[in-house]
């Protein structure tokens, strides 16, 4: 099935030094632009990611330190990058939990400050459909609706166009799934996150509240007012990039609304 768009959509897939989207780096990153008449553009470029490649990360995906020496950095691209794809939609497998939150992580450690939160994008991750369907893996996924076996499982470029791939032939199978990205985004995001890391979250009257620590399920505005100090520890502290700045701007929204 052809997908329904309004705008271009990007499925994308990372392969990275390891897990953590505060630490972590991009080693090789694979885009499968879907434009609304069909066509489809597949970029795939490897990225040095200025520090060692642990052993078990390469023993997943197969690259190593001396096969991104030379390649250039996530900071050299950014600009280029962000060009390509700002204004898209976004799609991947597993996407809203990881592949999303490292890329954002990666463009502010590069001084670019994208657009791409998730009150301005839509974001459909594949692997949530499948798991409220089937519960399955990727490689079982595209055996069980593409008929195909995934033989290079861990190459971005071939799990980013599996994906695609998978999507398309789940519509054709689901009646329920409308072909719509909006509907899509909604049906695969199965949190509230404010910031893609899930620190902070919408309670069900749409207020962000804090989902960790000593303040779990607070008003993250309310904490702020009455203890002040929990801003800055949290913007000294080991936290994503992209959590910092949503704090950040619900601080200032509520420091403008006192004016």
């Amino acid at each position: 099935m052809k997908l329904n768009l309004k705008r271009p959509i990007v499925f994308l897939d990372l392969e990275t030094t390891g897990v953590d989207p505060a630490k972590d780096r991009i080693v090789e990153i694979s885009l499968v632009k879907v434009m609304p008449d069909g066509t489809q553009e597949v970029k795939t470029r490897r990225l040095n990611p200025e520090m060692h490649i642990p052993e078990a990360a390469s023993a997943v995906h197969g690259i190593h330190d001396e096969d991104v020496a030379d390649c250039p950095t996530f900071r050299e691209i950014a600009k280029s990058l962000w060009s390509y794809i700002s204004g898209c939609d976004f799609a991947g497998y597993n996407s809203n939990k990881f592949d999303i939150p490292v890329l954002v992580e990666e463009f502010l450690r590069a001084g670019v400050d994208v657009d791409m939160d998730m009150d301005k994008c839509r974001f459909i991750d594949v692997q949530n459909i499948f798991h409220r369907m089937e519960q399955r893996t990727l490689v079982a996924a595209y055996k069980f609706y593409c008929g195909k076996d995934l033989t290079q499982a861990h190459s971005a470029e071939a799990d980013t166009l599996a994906t695609y791939e998978v999507l398309k032939a789940q519509l054709d199978r689901y009646d329920e799934l409308q072909n719509d990205v909006e509907f899509l985004s909604e049906f695969s995001t199965r949190s509230q996150n404010v910031d893609f890391a899930g620190r902070i979250i919408y309670d069900d009257k749409g207020v962000e509240v804090f989902n960790f620590g000593k303040h779990k399920g607070r008003s993250v505005a309310e904490v702020f007012r009455t203890e002040p100090s929990y801003y800055a520890w949290m913007m000294n502290g080991d936290f994503p990039l992209h959590t910092k700045k949503v704090i950040t701007a619900i601080r200032l929204r509520e420091m403008n609304n006192k004016q």
